[in-house]
C-alpha cells in the first residue's frame, strides 16, 4: 500500500514503480475511516522546505497505519537538508515508526529558484535510483538515511530566511492575466481547492495553500505568474511519464475547506 501526494508529477511518478495503484493523499485525507492495514505501508511526497507538505503531516496525524513496514520516499530537485531525519521526528511524534526512510533527487519545480528547461536536461539517474530504493523495499531493509551537519545546517539556514508564517507566505504569491482563458484546470490540478473560476477569471485564495505550484505549472496558457521574480516565467514542467489528467484525478477536490 503507496499513499502519495503529487504537484507536477513526479512523486505519483515514483510511487507508481512501488505499486500498481497508488493512493491519492488529497483524496484519501477525507475518508472517514482512515485506518489503513498491510505488510508494508509506504508514503512518497515532495519536501518542501526539506519537510514534508502540510496535508501530508495532517493525513499521518489522523490516520493510523497498521503495519510492520512503515517508510517514506521524499523526492526533491536541489538540497534534502537532512529531509530523513527530518521526517523521523515528525513520524515519532505522531507515534508512527519508520523502518526506512530515503530521499529522491529529481526534477526541482521551483520556479523562482530553478529555470524547468535546464532541469529536465539533467541526468539525475532517477531511474537507478529508484531501482535501489525499490530493492531496499522488497527486501525489508531497515534504513534511515543520515543527515550530515552540512544538511542541518542548511535546514538551519532555511528556517532563519523564513521566518514568515505559510500562510502569510502564499498569501499574494500568484497573480493571473488576461491571457487565462476559464478552462478551470488549476481548480482540478490543486490539492487544497485554492482556485475558483469566476467573472471570467480564475481566482486564488492562499488559505490551505501547500505551496506546492501545481496551478502555475498546469496552467496551458502560461496565465499563472508569480509575484516575485522567477528564473524563466515562459519555462513550466510536469513530469515526462505522468499526464495531466492523472494529476487532475490525484488532485481536484470537490468539497471546499
Amino acid at each position: 500500500m503507496v499513499f502519495y501526494f503529487t504537484a507536477t508529477g513526479n512523486s505519483l511518478y515514483a510511487a507508481k514503480q512501488l505499486d500498481a495503484a497508488p493512493i491519492s493523499i488529497p483524496q484519501a485525507i477525507h475518508e472517514d475511516d482512515l485506518t489503513f492495514q498491510d505488510d508494508a505501508i509506504g508514503i512518497v511526497c515532495p519536501i518542501f522546505g526539506h519537510e514534508a507538505p502540510p496535508m501530508v503531516k495532517e493525513f499521518l496525524e489522523k490516520g493510523t497505519f497498521r503495519t510492520d513496514y512503515f517508510y517514506m520516499i521524499l523526492t526533491y530537485g536541489n538540497r534534502q537538508g537532512g529531509a530523513a531525519e527530518l521526517a523521523r521526528d515528525m513520524l515519532e511524534q505522531r507515534g508512527i515508526h519508520p523502518a526506512y526512510l530515503n530521499t529522491l533527487l529529481m526534477v526541482d519545480n521551483f520556479l523562482p529558484g530553478f529555470d524547468m528547461e535546464k532541469q529536465v536536461k539533467l541526468d539525475k539517474k532517477v531511474e537507478e535510483q529508484i531501482a535501489a530504493i525499490r530493492a531496499d523495499i522488497e527486501t525489508r531493509r531497515r534504513y534511515i538515511q543520515p543527515a550530515t551537519e552540512a544538511d542541518r545546517a542548511a535546514h538551519r539556514e532555511f528556517l532563519a530566511r523564513s521566518s514568515t508564517p505559510p500562510e502569510e507566505r502564499w498569501k499574494n504569491i500568484y497573480r493571473v492575466t488576461d491571457a487565462c482563458i476559464c478552462c478551470g484546470i488549476c481548480t482540478k490540478v490543486c490539492p487544497a481547492g485554492c482556485w475558483e473560476v469566476r467573472a471570467g477569471k480564475a481566482f486564488y485564495r492562499s488559505e490551505g495553500c501547500q505551496g506546492c505550484m501545481a496551478c502555475i505549472h498546469a496552467c496551458p496558457q502560461k496565465a499563472i505568474g508569480m509575484t516575485i521574480p522567477e528564473i524563466n516565467p515562459n519555462a513550466r514542467y510536469r513530469n515526462e511519464h505522468i499526464t495531466l489528467q492523472e494529476i487532475m484525478q490525484a488532485n481536484r477536490q470537490t468539497r471546499k475547506g
